[in-house]
């Protein structure tokens, strides 16, 4: 059961890909993607029905692949593989915490995971599984930050959780200007006026059209995800 101490009751988790690389160079590490797991199962153990949608960008992403040559419609396809990949990894991972977790493809990969379908998907989260969702929107052109818009939005969720590297949204990239600053608050249309790059426009206007909350955060910092949950205002949140 959901304490009263929770805040919301459904979440849409979207991680990227590089996050699991950790100090790597490519691939996994194996130490990162474990403490991500550990963190997702405790806020999970709370109640809280959990949907995640994650990035290739750590094996195959296919804007890079096109402008090396590849055919972008192949490039992407090769991309939505890498996700379901990192999904396989993902749902290992949370299965070692003592989680049950069902990925869910939107391409057919039917021999090792399920095919996306919303009421199914629905029905996982109702019957307490943390359900993964692999290969974006089974479509080439879209990024994972759309499918993680569009999958929130299906199943309801109540507020979209971005994890990225850094603690919100700055007006430069604080890495590279130390003038940047952060925004503890932004509407949907300043993110897209302002061209804050933080989720494509397709997934911030996806959001905004029907007033779907989201909230970007430092995955890297131990115990975010559990103190956003319980309402705690960290990082920066976009609304109407």
């Amino acid at each position: 059961m959901v304490t009263d101490s929770i805040k919301y009751k459904r979440i849409l988790l979207k991680l990227s890909g590089e996050a699991l690389m950790g100090s790597e160079d490519y691939g996994i590490d194996p130490q990162v993607i474990n403490r991500i797991s550990k963190e997702i199962a405790q806020v999970h153990q709370l109640g809280i029905e959990i949907g995640i949608v994650i990035g290739g960008g750590n094996i195959f992403r296919g804007a890079g692949l096109s402008k090396s040559g590849i055919d972008r419609v192949t490039g992407d396809h090769m991309g939505m593989l890498a996700t379901v990949m990192n999904s396989l990894a993902l749902q290992n991972a949370l299965e070692k915490q003592g989680v049950k977790v069902r990925v869910m493809s939107a391409i057919g990969i039917h021999e090792v995971c399920e095919d996306y379908i919303r009421r199914r998907a629905i029905r996982h989260l109702q019957k307490g599984n943390i359900t993964v969702f692999a290969a974006g929107i089974g479509n080439p052109f879209f990024t994972t930050d759309s499918a993680a818009s569009l999958r929130a939005i299906e199943i309801n969720a109540d507020i979209v959780l971005k994890a990225t590297k850094v603690d919100g949204i700055y007006s430069a990239d604080p890495v590279k200007d130390p003038t940047a600053f952060k925004y503890e608050h932004l509407t949907y249309d300043e993110v897209i006026e302002k061209k804050l790059a933080v989720m494509d426009t397709s997934a911030v206007v996806l959001c905004r059209d029907r007033k779907m909350p989201i909230r970007i955060f430092n995955m890297n910092t131990d115990g975010a995800l559990m103190q956003i949950v319980k309402g705690s205002n960290i990082g920066t949140i976009v609304t109407a």
